[in-house]
Parts: C-alpha cells; sequence; structure tokens
C-alpha cells in the first residue's frame, strides 16, 4: 500500500515500514510500499540471525577464537573508541566477555570535553589501555575546508577513514588479528550510496585540489593500504551488534548508571565537527537530514513508533549546539561572509571527483569473500561494490 506524506507543500511517497522517502537516491517500492533499503536489512537479519539463538551462538564462536588466536599477545582485539554510545557499550562487553581489548582513538581534535571525559571514565573504571593518534590540527582543518571547497557532503569523511587506518596499524603493531566495532545496522542502517561516500582515493583527489597544506600527519587509507590490512595481515573486522539485540537507550542507561558517562545529544554528536557536518552544513546547504538513517532504523525495528519517527524527522529540523556555529567560524577562522560564500558554492557528490568506486565495482567478487571471512564489513560489500549507474 503507497504512503504518502506531505512536506513543503509537496507529496511525497514515504515507505509503509520506515521513513525513507522518494527523494533518497537509489530509492524503490514494492507493491506494499515498502522500499528496497528494508528488505537489505531484512536480508542481513536472516543472514546474521541477529538477536537469536544462532546469531548469538556464532558471535560466542567467534569471540573464543579471538582468545584462542591472542593467546601469549598483551591483547587480543582492538575497539575504536569516541566517547560515544556505541563504542562505550561495546568495550563494557568485550570486557565482560573476557577478551583483552586495546582501546583505539584517533583525535581529530574536534572532540567535545564530554565525549573526552566519558573515554578517561570508561577506560578508567575497566582498566583498558588506549592507544590514542594525533594528527595536527592545522592539517585536519585543511582538510575539512578542502571539502567545503570541493562542494561535497562528506565534510568528515577523513574522519572515519583515518580511525579505520589507525585501529589497523594499531592491531599490526601489537600483532592483534581482530579489529571490534559498534556498529549496528539495526538502530544506524546502512547509508544508502547516493547520500554520503568516501575513500582514500576521493579525500586525496579532493585535498590535492582544495586544500594548502600537504598531509604530513593525516593517517590516509589507500588501496594499497586497505589490501595489506585485509588480504595479507587478514585483519578481521567483527561487529558484535550484528549478531545480538542492542538498544541505545538501554546501552545509554547502563553507561550512566555505571560509569557515570554522559549523553551529548544526538547519533555522532560527540565530535563537534561531524556535528557540524550533521546539523548544519548538510543540512542546510544540500537539505540531506542525516538523522534518516537513525531514524529510518528505529521506526523499521519498532524501537520507535513510525509516527513519532516521522514527526521528528519532517517537522523538527536538526538542533545544532548552542554555539557550535561560531566556535566552527572562529577555529577555521572565517568571517560570516566567508562562510555564506562556501554554503553557495554549487553542489557536487563524489562523481565528479577521482575515486576508487569503479575499483571496487570491479573487484565485487572479491570483496564479497573479504566479507564473508569477515575481514571488511558486510555493509562495506553492499555499499561500496553495487554498481553505480546514475549520471554525474
Amino acid at each position: 500500500m503507497k504512503a504518502t506524506i506531505t512536506h513543503k507543500g509537496k507529496e511525497l511517497q514515504v515507505c509503509s515500514r520506515c521513513i525513507n522517502d522518494e527523494t533518497i537516491s537509489g530509492i524503490s517500492f514494492d507493491d506494499k510500499g515498502v522500499c528496497n533499503f528494508c528488505y537489505t536489512m531484512d536480508n542481513l537479519l536472516e543472514q546474521y540471525q541477529t538477536g537469536k539463538s544462532e546469531g548469538i551462538n556464532k558471535l560466542n564462536e567467534i569471540i573464543e577464537q579471538i582468545k584462542k588466536d591472542g593467546r601469549g599477545k598483551k591483547y587480543d582485539c582492538v575497539i575504536g573508541v569516541s566517547g560515544g554510545t556505541d563504542s562505550s557499550f561495546l568495550l563494557a562487553k568485550v570486557i565482560e566477555w573476557g577478551l583483552r581489548p586495546l582501546a583505539v582513538h584517533y583525535d581529530n581534535t574536534w572532540n567535545t570535553a564530554i565525549a573526552t571525559e566519558n573515554i578517561r571514565k570508561v577506560l578508567g573504571k575497566l582498566n583498558v589501555d588506549l592507544f590514542t593518534y594525533v594528527v595536527d590540527n592545522k592539517e585536519a582543518d585543511d582538510i575539512f575546508l578542502s571539502f567545503m571547497k570541493a562542494g561535497v557532503p562528506e565534510l568528515d569523511a577523513s574522519t572515519d577513514l583515518a580511525l579505520a587506518e589507525v585501529m589497523y596499524r594499531a592491531a599490526s603493531k601489537f600483532g592483534v588479528k581482530y579489529v571490534i566495532e559498534g556498529h549496528s545496522f539495526v538502530t544506524e542502517g546502512i547509508a544508502p550510496i547516493g547520500s554520503m561516500y568516501f575513500d582514500g582515493k576521493y579525500i586525496k583527489s579532493i585535498h590535492k585540489q582544495f586544500g594548502k597544506l600537504p598531509m604530513k600527519t593525516y593517517p590516509l587509507m589507500d588501496f594499497v593500504s586497505f589490501m595489506k590490512w585485509t588480504l595479507f595481515k587478514r585483519i578481521r573486522k567483527i561487529r558484535p551488534f550484528w549478531y545480538i539485540d542492542y538498544s541505545k537507550e538501554e546501552a545509554r542507561e547502563y553507561l550512566q548508571k555505571e560509569f557515570g558517562w554522559e549523553y551529548y545529544g544526538g547519533h555522532h554528536l560527540e565530535n563537534r565537527i561531524t556535528a557540524m557536518q550533521h546539523t548544519y552544513y548538510n543540512y542546510q546547504k544540500f537539505g540531506i537530514d542525516n538523522r534518516n538513517l537513525s531514524l529510518s532504523a528505529a521506526a523499521r525495528s519498532g524501537l520507535m513508533p513510525r509516527d513519532k519517527a516521522i514527526d521528528i524527522f519532517f517537522n523538527h529540523a536538526p538542533q545544532a549546539e548552542e554555539g557550535l556555529l561560531d566556535y566552527f567560524k572562529e577555529r577555521m577562522n572565517l568571517t560570516d561572509a566567508q562562510l555564506e560564500e562556501l554554503m553557495r558554492i554549487p553542489n557536487k557528490t563524489y562523481r565528479d571527483y577521482k575515486t576508487y568506486k569503479p575499483l571496487f565495482e570491479t573487484l565485487r567478487p572479491l570483496f564479497y569473500m573479504l566479507a564473508k571471512a569477515n575481514l571488511v564489513p558486510m555493509s562495506f560489500y553492499v555499499k561500496y561494490t553495487s554498481k553505480d549507474t546514475r549520471e554525474k
């Protein structure tokens, strides 16, 4: 059954299960009005048996293998930490499961004080060692600014890729074969390729064209590095929340009770540059509301009534932290006029720049095997190797 909503005077078809609407790139609806992204999530639920005994048993097998492969080593796994809900709760679970993690943090120098304190509280009580990589702040800002000059929405893409690279480096340094990640497709979904994209070639090509400072301290993951970590070092990526039931609300309650952990107000808002991307830059310039993924996932999985998710998404704009925009302008040394000029740059996408996307598509069979072996996330295979048939 076709479901619609009137938004800004226009009637939009909306998925009858989640809140994805017809404006999303690559979306399609069946005769029941259900979008293709919902069916992708259904397939993952079936594949990973999420929350069922089969899924839990599979995760237990993986945990036992991690323990076995880590014998005689100081650490048996690496886990990225940001001070956010997912990574903080996952770290507590990893300790509960009897693993010996090394926590890894990539500091892009835009952390909120809340996030920094959350990391300290959780790691301190759990007695977990921390490996931190701090990028030069001027260099990091130059990369962020180059993405704005390029007119593309992935303002904070360099942070996500750098964290992945730093976790691989830490794992390699300490002889660890497992990287544990806190992603949950049930609560977060998987971003459609038309929304956001990034890879090492994309970041390098944009920075080469629009950046001013050389990338000396930024830990870029190029294709050679990616293959080294996955094919030759065979460092596996495990996402435990893909196998078990996971509730962000329950996780936050647990963290607050056990660690005095503090919530920072929204998904990925524990870092100021990410908050800038989600609450201002993407929304105001591109009309992209990054809350779509989490709200769609919540409605799809029954964690939130669909009507409530629709109301939040369509009737309430994302709210930036007070003072965030002023902080951004001061930090980036931008006047109001200069920021406005950046916001008026013609909108572009990753298709307008050099990327590894064609190569990923060509190597789709290889990445399927790597995903089945947990050497790359299945979400990477689903999103990055699918054929992009749209025009620039």
